[in-house]
């Protein structure tokens, strides 16, 4: 059985329960510019994508570009939602807890949003100075730059460490990048991760007893 050294959390949707908030805040954006499209299709859609490939999907939809204002105003409602609403996912605080060796976050977002959501969600103190973002490197999943920058700041190879991820896009960045990946797999997402994860999980009592059998 392979030990890993070092775990690599994903934040929205695995460290914070943000999904439904941040795409919710597109969804009605979005349609407010003439799309007509519900929670589903955005989970579908533009779950684990950047910011700018999300901005691309909708002009497609709506046809138009978006005014310039669209992305402040988003990321004003997004924090106003997440400030008011945020929690931590279901059960990630006792794997934290109970985890024996290192580990860090490493997301798609500005370092500032990271921050802002895991104080408001109560797990910042698990991860102090340990977080990384895509705006660090200047690349977004799936490329596997936040991943391989994460692991060598942290002092560990790829193969040494794990990824945990909730998107097929997070998880064709760890696979880019030579890292294992856990799933956290929906009703969207099981039958890919169950095909491509090294692992796949529904619910984190599931990932901290896979933990504990693969971390020394």
């Amino acid at each position: 059985m392979k030990d890993y050294k070092c775990i690599i959390f994903d934040c929205d949707g695995v460290l914070v329960d943000s999904e439904p908030l941040g795409n919710g805040v597109l969804v009605e954006m979005a349609n407010e510019q003439g799309a007509t499209i519900d929670l589903d299709y955005a989970y579908r859609h533009f779950k684990g994508g950047s910011y700018q490939s999300v901005h691309d999907h909708i002009e497609k939809l709506v046809g138009k570009k978006l005014p310039t204002e669209f992305e402040p105003e988003y990321r004003r409602r997004s924090f106003e939602a997440f400030t008011n609403h945020l929690k931590p996912v279901e059960g990630i605080e006792d794997v934290l807890k109970n985890l024996k060796i290192p580990f860090c976050v490493a997301s798609s977002g500005p370092r500032t949003k990271i921050r802002h959501n895991l104080r408001i969600a109560g797990l910042i103190k698990y991860f102090e100075s340990n977080i990384f973002s895509c705006y660090d490197v200047g690349k977004w999943k799936p490329e596997p730059d936040v991943f391989l920058h994460a692991a060598e700041t942290m002092g560990f190879l790829p193969k040494e460490c794990l990824v945990v991820e909730d998107t097929p896009i997070g998880l064709k960045a760890a696979k880019n990048g030579g890292f294992d990946v856990y799933g956290y797999a929906d009703e969207h997402s099981y039958s890919l991760f169950a095909k491509e994860a090294t692992g796949v999980f529904t619910h984190m009592d599931q990932l901290k007893l896979m933990l504990s059998r693969k971390t020394s």
